[in-house]
């Protein structure tokens, strides 16, 4: 597939690397030849310098020819106006923005088709949403859903007083007395697909597939608590404080922000009248203290500098602080982050990313497109759902018959609201819902790749 990315910061590296991966042809527009110099030297693509509003640079990156246009400027106005130039270049172009600025979010969504739109993205947006769930959720690193909701992907670290430490997975059945399956293990870093004779140690950070009831079960289970939250600290006043604050307030939830910038605070109070906001500087522990971050069930560190949110959320985690979670704008190190003490860690750019990487996917597939994908095991694996149709080999087939590709692992089945844990005797059926997860270099583009025949 032709695609051209406008932007080529840490959104558009981070799609440039997905893409570019899975064998697309790949244009990049910037402004800055740095950037691009930088990017090409790393990846097979083409790149153009210049505006890429300007009809002359779009025509040079090929857009009359082109598949899809993504855009990730720095600039909210400039990526529309981009998408609205190309389309009107090329009107079987396919395009999507990145709109970040809450200002125009409503707008956005609503004029889809004026803007000539296929699809808005807003990380902070997605992230807010992803750390609501998490608050609402406690307990869990990490969630991903599947299935309308049905299903989820679960991330949990193994303490050293965890029931599960030094127990081999054949026995995770008979400890948390609850049909679940651990589909990916991080252990030092690495990602592995375990057997059941695999022995979980501390530290070790688990995968687990299985339904909301089980999984809700498998804490209670393993003695992991699950308190209401009522009070969130945030440390941050930007784009991802307001649109979780937002959530949290219609939800009867006090929650306190900490800014150091007195506009922005003055702006926060005027937008978020439920909300306290408090100017401070919380990489100083005075401001800590006086704001009793001690006394929150919840403590999300979302400033603007990944650096002082990983320092922040393990102070809190110091102060034993219920849940902690961590905002980081870069993806990098993710494996060597993880092992601190720092709670869930949140990235909008990853959040973002997967969702254009499915859209890609279904552009190149409309049947057997994936559904939903997500990127687990600090970006290691992949979870994705797809619906089983006449199209699809091997249904009705037993498991045990069939050969999967190497680093395939089928999750689970969702059937008409009923979720199953596979086995051999297991079938799968059309109008099933299914997820796998692929490790390694193994790249799925629709569900018939998932079979080695």
């Amino acid at each position: 597939m032709r695609i051209i990315i406008a932007g080529d910061g840490k959104l558009g590296q981070m799609l440039t690397r997905q893409l570019s991966g899975e064998g697309h042809d790949l244009t990049l527009i910037d402004n800055d030849p740095d950037a691009l110099e930088s990017t090409i030297e790393r990846y097979d693509v083409m790149s153009i310098e210049g505006n890429c509003a300007s009809m002359e640079v779009l025509r040079n990156a090929g857009v009359a020819n082109a598949d899809l246009l993504i855009t990730a400027t720095g600039a909210d106005e400039l990526n529309l106006l981009c998408c609205m130039t190309a389309h009107g270049m090329n009107p079987n172009l396919h395009t999507i923005a990145r709109i970040r600025t809450p200002d125009l979010v409503e707008s956005t969504y609503a004029m889809r088709k004026m803007f000539a739109l296929s699809l808005a993205v807003n990380p902070e947006r997605q992230a807010a949403r992803e750390i609501h769930r998490l608050l609402r959720y406690p307990g869990f690193l990490k969630r991903e859903k599947f299935a309308n909701g049905l299903v989820e992907i679960v991330e949990l670290k193994i303490d050293k007083d965890s029931v599960l430490a030094n127990q081999p997975l054949r026995q995770l059945g008979q400890i948390t007395r609850v049909q679940v399956l651990v589909c990916t293990v991080v252990r030092d870093g690495k990602a592995a697909a375990p057997t059941g004779e695999f022995v979980l140690k501390e530290g070790d950070h688990i995968y687990v597939t299985g339904g909301i009831k089980e999984l809700s079960l498998l804490l209670k289970n393993i003695g992991i608590a699950t308190p209401k939250i009522r009070s969130v600290i945030i440390a941050g006043g930007g784009r991802n404080c307001y649109y979780l604050t937002q959530l949290l307030v219609k939800e009867g939830v006090h929650v306190k922000i900490i800014e150091k910038d007195w506009e922005r605070c003055e702006a926060l109070a005027e937008i978020l009248p439920d909300a306290t906001v408090v100017e401070g500087d919380v990489s100083i522990r005075s401001v800590l203290e006086r704001e009793k971050v001690h006394e929150a069930d919840a403590v999300v560190a979302m400033t603007g500098m990944d650096e002082l949110n990983v320092i922040l959320s393990m102070y809190a985690n110091s102060v034993k602080v219920p849940q902690v979670i961590t905002k980081l704008g870069r993806g990098e190190n993710l494996e060597l982050l993880s092992s601190l003490p720092i709670g869930s860690i949140v990235s909008p750019k990853d959040l973002c990313c997967d969702t254009i990487t499915r859209y890609v996917r279904a552009m190149g597939n409309q049947i057997g497109a994936a559904v939903t994908v997500h990127s687990i095991a600090d970006g290691q694996a992949e979870a994705i759902e797809f619906i089983v149709d006449t199209t699809t080999k091997h249904v009705g087939e037993p498991l045990k018959d069939i050969t999967f590709r190497k680093n395939v692992l089928l999750a689970s089945i969702t059937r008409g609201g009923a979720i199953e844990v596979p086995n051999g005797d297991s079938v799968i059926r059309p109008g099933d819902r299914i997820v796998i997860v692929t490790s390694g270099n193994t790249v799925i583009h629709n569900l018939n790749d998932i079979f080695a025949v």
